[in-house]
């Protein structure tokens, strides 16, 4: 087949693992043994451990605290190959997907893309905020903070020094709590000996939650000891609340509240990655695949 990935045949099951998180990592594991050819396809060449990546955003772990390569993992696994490339698409008559080096063929494919920032369709919040989903985002958040605290150290005016210290982040799950906690942990322990110059006084951190507890999902005793954490840090947390737009300076709340900040960190929600190829009636709500009791994608046994 012409414009084939260039990439052994063994002769053997192929097995296509498409993403290297948590998932698709431990099942490339999980398949040394078995008499099977596997594939891993990432866009980056390394797992990261992303639960911490607030940690590396404010500078609390270096960025390859939480990285290690896949051929470094996986490398001494015989059956193990992996490509650095995109896939754009699936051709699944055909069993092969078409990625960004080429196409590449299939006897099993496992889609275990992930999740990316969910800003509901809002252009201008995804073009200002800052989401939190790999590390380059955590790099960048890093950078951002940084380069405001230098630049605050230089301006007079009350309103423009507010935007530069002031955090507001959206969603209060484990994200965004873990955010806020290690933004405050700053503020009180850091920022006082390295920017003594500045009233970090003014250093304002916003947690927009649009239901009425933190930690969603988790026991109410949990949700509870979490607001109050914040709340005792300095923290000040909106519940019940949304930000409704954001144009890189001024955040502006369903109750018509506005706050003045340069950092906004998104935080709100995920939805799914899929790729194309697939009958669209199998992308659920978020785009969540729908499977059967076996994980397999509904329609294509």
């Amino acid at each position: 087949m012409e414009g084939l990935t260039k990439i052994e045949d063994l002769g053997m099951p192929r097995v296509v693992i498409v993403g290297g998180g948590f998932g698709g990592l431990e099942l490339a594991k999980s398949l040394a043994d078995a008499p099977v050819q596997v594939v891993l396809i990432d866009k980056q060449n390394y797992h990261g451990f992303w639960p911490l990546l607030y940690q590396v955003a404010t500078a609390g772990l270096n960025p390859d605290s939480i990285v290690s390569p896949f051929r470094k993992i996986l490398g001494a696994q015989q059956n193990f190959y992996f490509r650095l490339a995109e896939v754009e698409s699936i051709d699944p008559t055909a069993q092969v997907v078409e990625t960004s080096i080429g196409l590449l063929r299939y006897d099993y494919l496992v889609l275990a893309t992930g999740t990316t920032s969910n800003f509901f369709g809002d252009e201008l919040m995804a073009k200002n905020a800052i989401a939190l989903k790999n590390v380059t985002d955590a790099i960048e958040l890093r950078n951002t903070l940084l380069s405001h605290f230098e630049q605050a150290l230089q301006i007079g005016d009350q309103e423009q020094l507010n935007s530069m210290l002031d955090f507001v982040i959206v969603g209060g799950g484990p994200t965004g709590v873990e955010m806020a906690g290690a933004l405050a942990e700053l503020r009180a322990h850091v920022f006082p000996r390295d920017y003594r110059e500045l009233d970090l006084k003014q250093m304002d951190i916003y947690v927009v939650q649009s239901g009425p507890v933190l930690l969603k999902g988790m026991s109410a005793e949990v949700s509870q000891k979490a607001l109050e954490y914040l709340q005792d840090l300095g923290v000040e947390v909106l519940l019940e609340s949304r930000v409704k737009s954001y144009d890189g300076y001024t955040a502006t709340l369903s109750s018509g509240k506005q706050l003045i900040t340069r950092t906004l960190i998104w935080a709100a929600g995920v939805t799914g990655a899929p790729i194309k190829g697939l009958a669209p009636e199998v992308l659920l709500k978020s785009n969540r695949y729908q499977v059967n009791e076996v994980n397999r994608v509904v329609g294509y046994d």
